[in-house]
């Protein structure tokens, strides 16, 4: 069973940097690929970045493409999103979320776990 923990977030202002952390406190990490979603107050949630099982590939919404970068330590079971040049348009809740699609997946759909969510706000 995937239980996942969030960590991170905050306010900070335009163009400063932020990391998002995730653990499974379940032992299956490995066994998923993982992705980040957002949502901002009155919107949709949105793909942010999904990362393979094995951490060889990942890929992000062109919103967030060359700013931010998700990564994972499987030793770990933890699962990054390092936020630089953040603007105030990154502002929502972002959550974390395990999916059983090894490659990924842009569609939150598809993701079966997911954490409680962190704020993050960027002043402009």
């Amino acid at each position: 069973q995937v239980q996942l923990v969030q960590s991170g977030g905050g306010l900070v202002q335009a163009g400063d940097s932020l990391r998002l952390s995730c653990t499974d406190s379940g032992g299956t990490f490995t066994a998923y690929a993982m992705g980040w979603f957002r949502q901002a107050p009155g919107k949709e949630r949105e793909f942010v970045a999904t990362i393979t099982w094995s951490g060889s590939r990942s890929y992000y919404s062109d919103s967030v493409k060359g700013r931010f970068t998700i990564s994972r330590d499987n030793a770990k079971n933890t699962v990054y999103l390092q936020m630089n040049s953040l603007k105030p348009e990154d502002t929502a809740d972002y959550y974390c979320a395990a999916t059983g699609y090894n490659g990924g997946s842009r569609d939150y759909q598809e993701y079966k776990y997911w954490g409680q969510g962190t704020q993050v706000t960027v002043s402009s």
